[in-house]
């Protein structure tokens, strides 16, 4: 067996700075956390090659003296507890003494700083761990950490990383939140000697959230404020029916640390489950404030998820605050009553069935049905186990009519077709949209009026990552400044009134890992999916003037009783199944 011995400092910090250093943006956040528990209110961050290069952290904190800059960069070594029970009641970001002496070790890496006592300030250099110099500089009261040159001791690490771009749209992100989370703290950055983002001190988090997201994001919210005992939610939430196709818009904070709490998240999508369709997530900048020893900041190795003592205490206030806010926008647009007065319960009118109208029919009568659908011979169709009544050779379909507004009924010789028109079409769609991308023949309309598109930084990093790949597809989109495009044309198969949506709903995806940004193939697959779920909506959403038709052109694509989904396009009820439920002989 090997010899056991005690690993040198110099190793055991690179392996810390593993659990600490995922990416450059860790980095980014590490130090902006220290300069907001050091009480700054002016922080500059700056970056350069996505971070590879050089990363830059200035604030006007307390600042340090000789010994403590030392200190700082020895591990475990914190001002923020001196025993286990100050883990309970914490009130800054960093606790454990990792972060610098991790940083330090995998970098080269400058500390400059000063309190406010001292008339000088103090320089350390450190490079990949091992201690260069210490001495006297001049600089102004605050804190200026300067890493340049990441996992240069580690080369292994660097093949990890992604592109420049999407690395710079992670530390902006990193930027952004804290910013939300401060809004009366100043906040500069600045990526490849650009600058990204200024905000001055803001007097409220709407201000900070319409500079960092736009107008367009900030009419969506509306905001948010309730107490119960020690818990506390304020913030912005999302209006009734503005939702997004992944969590990337739903942004939490537990005692204003940012978090991705599954308690919090879980939450908010029961209270939206009647104001937002199915598949969508909400908008949301929710801050939730408790009791600091109600709540464990230390179960993650970066603290991004945070467990609470009594989960279903919080899930439960969250619920009922989120609840009760979106009741009282309900009743603010509420009809008024008569003469102005309160707005009266709504109370459904009772009609004679004689009274009713007769909805048109999209679907023509039976009796007027232009002709009979047969299934395709052997060999015409294509080759799937069909039910009885679409085998080839089982006689004609006839069109009977529309049930709940979404199903055809057919009658055959076998017995009854229901057919699910939506995911019909969808298969339509998939096979037709299948041959033009194979093909690169997408047909494209131009928009005249462009779609304005403002993202945010990682958003943004994934558009211009897949601009060729889009524009090959018929999506044509410019940049229009920093994380701002416009989309300027749409392929043929798409209302331009769906393209934003669609457009975002796609990055969404790419950014949860399911359109495959990077392979080519995957990202295919997911948007030829997607385009034909698309597609396949709004055809079902027309008028159809020929349902036997339908049916035909499904019958002519390459599996046509499954949707792109794997749903059942159709469902058959034989004779003897009908005869069984009605007790025949």
């Amino acid at each position: 067996m090997p010899q056991i011995r005690i690993l040198p400092d110099r190793v055991a910090n690179q392996i810390a700075a593993g659990e600490v250093v995922e990416r450059p943006a860790a980095v980014v956040k590490e130090l902006v956390e220290n300069a907001l528990d050091a009480g700054a209110t002016r922080i500059e961050v700056e970056s350069r090659e996505g971070g590879r290069a050089l990363m830059r952290v200035e604030d006007n904190g307390s600042g340090m003296g000789r010994d403590d800059a030392l200190l700082s960069l020895e591990r475990h070594a914190t001002s923020k507890i001196a025993q286990a029970a100050d883990l309970d009641r914490l009130t800054s970001f960093g606790f454990r003494g990792e972060a610098l002496p991790s940083i330090a070790s995998i970098a080269r890496f400058t500390l400059q700083t000063r309190p406010p006592a001292a008339d000088a300030g103090t320089e350390v250099l450190v490079n990949g761990g091992k201690l260069v110099h210490v001495r006297d500089c001049g600089r102004p009261v605050g804190t200026s950490i300067l890493v340049e040159h990441l996992f240069q001791p580690v080369p292994a690490r660097r093949k990890f990383l992604k592109s420049d771009a999407t690395e710079a749209a992670h530390i902006a992100q990193a930027v952004r939140l804290y910013a939300l989370a401060f809004p009366r703290v100043a906040f500069t950055l600045v990526q490849d000697q650009r600058v990204v983002f200024r905000s001055p001190e803001c007097d409220s988090l709407a201000e900070r959230v319409g500079e960092i997201f736009g107008p367009g994001f900030l009419e969506a919210l509306v905001p948010i404020g309730a107490r119960a005992a020690d818990l506390e939610v304020s913030g912005l939430i999302g209006r009734p029916g503005q939702g997004r196709a992944s969590r990337h818009d739903l942004i939490t904070f537990v005692n204003r640390r940012p978090v991705d709490s599954r308690t919090l998240n879980s939450a908010l999508a029961e209270a939206y489950q009647g104001a937002l369709p199915k598949g969508r997530y909400p908008l949301a900048v929710l801050f939730f404030q408790c009791d600091p020893a109600a709540v464990d900041v230390n179960v993650h190795p970066a603290k991004r998820e945070v467990r609470f003592r009594n989960e279903p205490a919080v899930r439960s206030f969250v619920i009922a605050s989120v609840l009760g806010r979106l009741r009282e926008l309900g009743a603010a647009a509420a009809p008024a009553g008569p003469l102005g007065s309160e707005a009266a319960p709504f109370e459904a009118p009772r009609l004679r069935e004689s009274a009713l109208p007769r909805a048109a029919s999209p679907f023509p009568a039976a009796e007027e049905s232009p002709g009979e659908f047969r299934a395709p011979a052997p060999g015409a169709g294509p080759a799937v186990a069909a039910p009885a009544a679409p085998a080839a050779g089982a006689g004609p379909w006839r069109w009977l009519g529309l049930a709940l507004g979404a199903y055809g009924i057919f009658e055959t010789p076998a017995g009854l077709v229901l057919l699910d028109r939506r995911a019909a079409h969808e298969r339509i769609w998939f096979d037709r949209l299948e041959a033009q991308f194979r093909q690169g023949a997408v047909p494209s309309q131009r928009l005249l009026l462009p779609i304005a598109l403002e993202l945010d930084p990682i958003a943004s990093a994934l558009l211009l990552d897949q601009e060729r790949f889009l524009a090959e597809r018929g999506f044509v989109v410019g940049a229009f400044g920093r994380n701002f495009f416009r989309l300027e044309a749409v392929p043929g198969w798409m209302e331009p009134g769906d393209a934003e949506p669609f457009v975002r709903d796609l990055l969404a995806s790419a950014r949860a890992g399911r359109a495959g940004a990077g392979n080519s193939e995957l990202a295919r697959a997911s948007l030829l999916r997607m385009a034909a779920i698309q597609a396949g909506r709004a055809s079902a959403r027309a008028d159809e003037a020929d349902p036997l038709g339908l049916v035909a052109e499904l019958f002519r694509t390459q599996t046509p009783l499954t949707s792109p989904a794997g749903r059942p396009t159709l469902v058959e009820i034989s004779r003897s199944e009908l005869a069984r439920r009605f007790q025949k002989p």
